[in-house]
């Protein structure tokens, strides 16, 4: 008895080990081809002057890429100091539009800072606003919970559309609760919720046009790109979804872990035939856009939550492990990295070939994109710090927002 009790233990065991050395197998990183579902060159989405940084990421495909200015500079205004700024402005029709921690959307002065316009949404806020050219300026901004909320109730979300001139109200749509920032495409917005909904709705109206369910909250934005939108989801998965329709084109996992796959809050990036994502397991991925197949992976130190910036062939994103990473686009090859001192959680955008990000110690940074060299860096800022209206930059603090124009 106890020699067939061994003999089933060891069974058993080697079973396990066959398990656990098959799973190490599978999350080796995977070094990417330059030739499969891969193209050199990206066509940004075409921004208008008046817009020219319209949403989250700057363009429908979020490549968080934009011509500008470049260090030394200047401060010349500062505005804010409320509530924490989490995810940075919009910028169009000479105005920056952010919102804040207490559900504070505001509209400011390009130039001097000085405030428009105020809405109070009475709501929780976790995401930049998006404004689009509908009636001669129309900002979109998605809401959470009442507040205050006691309870999370992941049903109780909003979406808003405001005149960018006044701030009246044009339209209010109830959704799940929302921490995506809102993509403007052809004449439709595109939000996820906490209920696990991707929701399309007619930009002039806000009529929903549909609707297509999860098994996982979507918190990050979704990206888009050649008719089709992409979005990451806490049930471990990534979307493709016909931007028309809402039907399902393809929908793609992480590699497994021992025990688990990782998640998504990241929002996803659309260039060179291939979209861009992180994930809690600490990966950074390429997906085919077409196919969903991972074309690359590897595996930072820590969380990677904040998206990334495509650039000239490169993929910028940083990791908890402190590291902001520069990877080839096309093989996952880390070209370089720079260590921040710190775990970084917000996204990464690149303005005039040079990065900007912040870390969770409270240090904004700005590096050579090409190289990852130091250029500058300075005290305040946690998560995504920087947009462009191309003369000036726009840096977020914790409760505040600050414009820089070259030194002279």
């Amino acid at each position: 008895m106890r020699r067939a009790l061994a003999i089933a233990l060891l069974v058993a065991t080697g079973a396990l080990v066959a398990v656990v050395l098959h799973r190490l197998t599978e999350m080796r990183d995977i070094h990417g081809s330059p030739t499969v579902e891969f193209k050199a060159t990206t066509t940004p989405q075409p921004v208008r002057p008046s817009l020219p940084w319209p949403m989250f990421g700057r363009d429908p495909a979020r490549t968080a890429t934009s011509f500008g200015t470049r260090p030394p500079l200047r401060r010349v205004w500062i505005a804010g100091g409320r509530s924490l700024i989490e995810f940075p402005p919009a910028v169009g029709y000479g105005r920056l539009f952010y919102t804040d921690g207490g559900g504070r959307l505001y509209a400011i002065s390009a130039a001097t800072g000085a405030r428009a316009w105020r809405y109070d949404a009475h709501r929780g806020s976790a995401a930049s606003p998006a404004v689009g050219p509908y009636a001669h300026g129309t900002v979109y901004a998605s809401f959470l919970n009442r507040l205050p909320a006691h309870e999370k109730d992941p049903h109780d979300g909003e979406v808003v559309a405001l005149a960018a001139g006044t701030g009246r109200v044009r339209w209010s749509a109830h959704i799940g609760a929302s921490e995506t920032s809102p993509l403007l495409l052809d004449g439709r917005v595109y939000v996820g919720g906490w209920d696990g909904v991707i929701y399309a709705l007619d930009a002039r109206t806000g009529r929903r046009l549909w609707a297509y369910g999860m098994a996982g909250a979507i918190k990050g934005g979704l990206a888009a790109g050649a008719a089709v939108v992409y979005a990451g989801s806490y049930d471990g998965h990534v979307y493709a979804l016909d931007a028309a329709t809402g039907r399902l084109v393809w929908r793609a996992a992480g590699q497994p872990s021992l025990f688990h796959h990782g998640t998504f809050y990241a929002t996803p990036v659309v260039a060179y035939e291939r979209v861009y994502v992180g994930s809690t397991d600490g990966r950074m991925y390429s997906f085919g856009a077409r196919s969903g197949r991972i074309r690359w992976s590897y595996h930072t130190g820590g969380y990677v939550y904040g998206s990334a910036a495509a650039w000239k062939g490169l993929v910028l994103v940083g990791s908890y492990d402190h590291h902001l990473y520069a990877f080839d686009a096309a093989t996952g090859d880390v070209r370089w990295h720079f260590d921040a001192g710190a775990a970084i959680s917000g996204s990464t955008t690149v303005v005039d070939g040079v990065a900007w990000f912040s870390s969770l110690g409270g240090r904004t940074f700005a590096l050579e994109a090409r190289t990852g060299r130091l250029l500058w860096s300075g005290r305040g800022g946690k998560y995504a710090p920087a947009v462009s209206d191309g003369t000036r930059i726009f840096l977020v603090e914790h409760a505040a927002v600050e414009a820089f124009q070259p030194r002279r």
